[in-house]
């Protein structure tokens, strides 16, 4: 149950996540001041964020302590770091620190079901919410995928059920959170920058169920050593899925084939009859099965709908050909593991568009998995040095470096030759020169249009 202590809520961040969760408490009621310790925003530009009539105080620049005995409660918005001096500060004045998946969860009604880990989840989380759409009349995919939960939760009825990405961020700041059903997908190094240690990194991913109980799931993948060991401790029941052995319980990939088992044994589809390609996809569509099977979804509704699946915007997603070479967008490839796979998945000679903003991430197995397949790997942002660093480190010297993704889309077209594919995937955040992936992967696909 909710409970701001009778106090003014403030809500710290004023980007999506923020701008719902003011919306969803002054509904509710609910006092609330929006901060964000941005100076260089203005009050009049994050108004214009909010809708009509909101009456919310913003407070811009540096918190102003004089006034925490007005808060009962703090809402973190995802991009807050839990370390920062003024949240901690108020942990220690007795302030419940709240993120926005704990709020709407609280006022949010039916089943969640809950997806988590490094790479996959956007795919897994759409995949899922298409099947669980053909199941049911009230579904609400949100989260990290880019439609807040707050801006959702009131919509929602005990009859709903609600698909949920949930970043490691979010899971940070969870207290009673509980999906029906959760899956961790995948967990390698990432928002290193942000957790600090893979210690704790992996701790905010597993806390997906933390509240979950036996009479729960969490789908997890047998191939990661971290998370075969994580469902033997668990609250929830484990239910495993691999790419790479027959299990006696669970779904599988053998000789091309999902086959999901429980225990009785199923045959999905084979993966040829997928539009979805690579191994990766193969273990994101059997999470999604997984998921939706443990619920009661019947196999026949969920297999017509894996079959007509075509994947989401901005991950390995085909843009166009030009002159015989084959233009993908894989703004999505944010860290390096998340990119290996997208180099995996070219057929094609490939020039690679990499580099953004740093999060202290090693590039050592990205540049291995180039395996003859980069010709020439065009660098950008932030990290261009490192990269270059460590591809001399691994004898890879094809390496030029931009200014900008114009001037690297340009460099790119020049190199490339017919039969030959341009892909970029950066192994990189985009926060160094864009606001998201998705403004980084839009802005490409509109060079590449224009070339």
């Amino acid at each position: 149950m909710f409970d701001g202590n009778g106090k003014k809520v403030l809500v710290f961040g004023s980007g999506k996540s923020g701008i719902g969760a003011v919306t969803l408490l002054e509904h509710e009621g609910v006092e609330t001041i929006l901060y964000d310790g941005n100076e260089k925003l203005s009050r009049e530009e994050v108004a214009g964020r909010l809708p009509e009539g909101c009456r919310t105080e913003i407070v811009i620049g540096a918190f102003p302590y004089e006034r925490v005995d007005e808060i009962g409660m703090l809402v973190l918005s995802p991009g807050v770091p839990t370390d920062l001096p003024v949240v901690q500060d108020m942990e220690k004045a007795g302030i419940p620190v709240w993120g926005e998946v704990e709020l709407a969860s609280c006022f949010g009604k039916g089943d969640v079901l809950a997806i988590t880990g490094t790479n996959g989840k956007t795919t897994t989380t759409t995949l899922l919410g298409e099947i669980m759409k053909a199941y049911k009349p009230e579904v609400f995919v949100v989260g990290n995928i880019g439609n807040p939960y707050t801006l959702e939760a009131l919509k929602m009825t005990p009859a709903s059920v609600t698909v949920a990405e949930i970043s490691s961020f979010q899971l940070e700041t969870i207290h009673r959170f509980a999906p029906k059903i959760s899956a961790i997908l995948n967990i390698t190094p990432d928002h290193l920058n942000r957790h600090h240690t893979m210690e704790n990194y992996i701790k905010a991913k597993e806390a997906i169920t933390e509240n979950q109980t036996k009479e729960e799931f969490c789908v997890l993948n047998y191939e990661d050593e971290v998370l075969r060991e994580f469902g033997e401790k668990t609250n929830a029941t484990p239910f495993f899925f691999s790419s790479k052995r027959e299990l006696e319980t669970g779904i599988f990939l053998k000789d091309g084939e999902i086959i999901f088992r429980n225990p009785d044994e199923v045959r999905v589809c084979k993966t040829n009859e997928l539009q979805l390609l690579g191994t990766h996809n193969y273990e994101n569509v059997m999470a999604a099965v997984a998921m939706a099977a443990l619920y009661g979804v019947p196999m026949d509704t969920i297999r017509d709908v894996i079959r007509r699946f075509s994947g989401v915007e901005h991950r390995i997603e085909y843009v166009t050909e030009k002159n015989g070479v084959a233009y993908y967008n894989d703004s999505k490839g944010t860290n390096p593991d998340a990119a290996i796979r997208g180099i995996t998945a070219m057929n094609r000679p490939t020039v690679l568009i990499g580099g953004g903003f740093d999060k202290q991430s090693e590039y050592d197995e990205w540049i291995e998995s180039f395996h003859g397949k980069v010709k020439k790997l065009i660098l950008i942002g932030e990290t261009k040095k490192k990269i270059a660093e460590t591809a001399r480190k691994c004898g890879f010297t094809a390496y030029v470096f931009a200014d900008t993704l114009e001037e690297a889309v340009t460099l790119a077209s020049r190199e490339a030759k017919e039969g030959d594919a341009v892909l970029l995937s950066p192994a990189c955040a985009s926060w160094d020169m864009f606001g998201s992936y998705e403004e980084r992967g839009e802005k490409f696909k509109e060079l590449v249009k224009s070339l």
